[in-house]
């Protein structure tokens, strides 16, 4: 669903050709849509709880092209916590994650930790990002029908028709919350649709390496909520430099709601005047 997105000017990793140009072996689908496969096992293992304070906490190992089929799993690890994956038919990690409640310890608690006390190295894209740089607040209200912009261009109502794990909380009021309730990976969708407004260098393509949704209280379709981000961590590997960023999402009281961690990698073949 992300074929048509654009951001800075320019088609993003999700489109064939910008894949193929960094060597891709295909244009992967965005990895948040994998955590609605999670929603159906958040809810077996932890009940309504799951959409009150439920959290996904994932690091993403291979990418995924449209058509390939992916198998969610959780093992229960505690009262509050499960281990879980998802996986291809040949037994490929896709990613790793751990589905909590509560304070419960979340998979990305560790690398995140590593990553704030880390030397980031020389940088060259996120150079002019600082530890503690803050942005926001912008609109994340969802309603059903609205495109969400240039970054994803499409409906609520569109992502639910395609939508593999479909309930019916998604779209109807008859749900414990009285309102129809906001899947765990349009939370991102609610975080991120307006870009972070950080001085990235570009044009450069990104991808998602880590992300964490978690609830604090249930997220309703039609609710007005905003979003600010900070910079919580700077970073590089072999092939991409990286950020973390918290975007907090706030009710109208100014009350957090919910929290997205993100770690995001932006190639460093994709930026022109990258120093070989």
């Amino acid at each position: 669903m992300l074929g048509d997105q654009t951001y800075d000017g320019h088609v993003s990793v999700h489109d064939d050709a910008m894949a193929a140009d960094l060597g891709l072996q295909g244009a992967p689908i965005e990895g948040p849509t994998h955590f609605s496969q999670f929603d159906p096992l958040g809810f077996e293992l932890f009940g309504d709880e799951w959409f009150r304070q439920g959290c996904i906490s994932a690091h993403f190992e291979n990418m995924v092209i449209e058509g390939e089929q992916v198998r969610a799993h959780a093992h229960r690890t505690s009262d509050l916590s499960a281990d879980a994956w998802a996986e291809k038919p040949d037994g490929s990690r896709v990613l790793t994650a751990t589905l909590t409640i509560g304070g419960a310890t979340r998979l990305l608690d560790e690398r995140l930790e590593r990553a704030t006390t880390a030397d980031p190295g020389d940088l060259y894209i996120v150079d002019r990002l600082e530890v503690g740089m803050s942005t926001g607040p912008d609109d994340a209200t969802l309603d059903s029908t609205s495109s969400n912009g240039d970054l994803y261009p499409f409906s609520l109502a569109d992502k639910l028709a395609a939508i593999t794990e479909p309930c019916e909380w998604y779209h109807s009021p008859e749900s414990p919350f009285f309102a129809a309730v906001v899947p765990t990976e349009m939370l991102s969708v609610m975080a991120h649709r307006n870009g972070n407004h950080l001085p990235v260098r570009g044009p450069s393509v990104g991808l998602f390496i880590d992300l964490e949704v978690r609830r604090l209280t249930p997220i309703l379709v039609g609710e007005t909520y905003d979003v600010d981000h900070t910079v919580l961590a700077r970073g590089q590997s072999r092939k991409v430099e990286s950020f973390w960023t918290r975007s907090t999402i706030r009710n109208v009281a100014g009350l957090p709601v919910a929290e997205v961690l993100l770690h995001q990698g932006v190639f460093k073949a994709s930026f022109a005047d990258y120093p070989i």
